[in-house]
This record gives structure tokens, C-alpha cells and sequence, in this order.
């Protein structure tokens, strides 16, 4: 075999590991699209041979540090952006009951929009049902 082809192929070796650590591996690994463990210990070796060999360790670190915060940051969009289109069902759904059962005029709609706009922009969306209770009654 020549040099070169022998540097692709791989070797099998036996590799000795508690039960526990065999559970570690088959809890993650899947979720770091590995298809198995070998390829899992594969990654797992390499992350670590570039720590203990990088000259910068910094540098090293700093590239792990933006990756985990990049999946933290994806993560929290995902379960935001998710949140956010449960809400507006909720809203479609409350303004639809709300405009089937009552009859305003547009120019009604309009004011009360504005004011709630600068309700919002005021409190900074901390508003309370209590308060629009209160302004519609003539108290607020």
C-alpha cells in the first residue's frame, strides 16, 4: 500500500471504556449527527488533540466560545420565534371572538390603536388589563 493510501484508511483498535462513559457516548452522539461512536470518539480525539496542541489556546477557545454561543443563540430564536407564532394564534383568535361580538366604528379603531402604540412605547409592554379596564370606563 502506498503512503498515501494508507494515511486515508482507517485502523481498527480496541478501545477500552467504563459502562458509564459507553452511556455518555450513546446519549450524545446522535446529536452531533455522528453515525456512530467511533465517529463520535473520532471527533472527540480530534477537539481534543487542537486544544492541547493550539499555540494560541485563546484562540482555540474563543473559536468554542462563538460556536456554543452561536447553537445558544440559534436555540433561543428558535424557541422565541416559536412563542411568538403561539401568541399570534392566540391574538388572531381573540381579535376574531372580540370583532364578532361588537361593533366599532374605524375611526374608533384608530384612535385606540394610537393610544395603545404609546401605551406600549411608554410602559415598555408592561400594560395591564386592570388599566385598559380603567381607561375605558373613564377612570384612566
Amino acid at each position: 500500500m502506498k503512503n498515501t493510501e494508507k494515511s486515508k484508511a482507517k485502523t481498527r483498535l480496541m478501545v477500552w471504556l467504563y459502562p458509564e462513559m459507553w452511556e455518555q457516548i450513546d446519549t450524545v452522539y446522535e446529536s452531533d449527527n455522528c453515525k456512530s461512536r467511533s465517529e463520535f470518539i473520532e471527533k472527540a480525539v480530534k477537539f481534543y488533540h487542537g486544544y492541547l496542541t493550539s499555540t494560541e489556546s485563546a484562540e482555540y477557545l474563543s473559536k468554542i466560545l462563538v460556536n456554543s454561543m452561536q447553537a445558544t443563540i440559534k436555540e433561543s430564536e428558535n424557541k422565541h420565534s416559536g412563542n411568538l407564532f403561539r401568541l399570534a394564534v392566540e391574538m388572531n383568535i381573540m381579535m376574531n371572538l372580540l370583532a364578532a361580538s361588537i361593533n366599532v366604528d374605524e375611526a374608533d379603531i384608530k384612535k385606540i390603536r394610537e393610544r395603545c402604540m404609546q401605551e406600549v412605547k411608554k410602559t415598555y409592554g408592561k400594560i395591564k388589563f386592570e388599566d385598559a379596564i380603567a381607561y375605558q370606563r373613564g377612570d384612566g
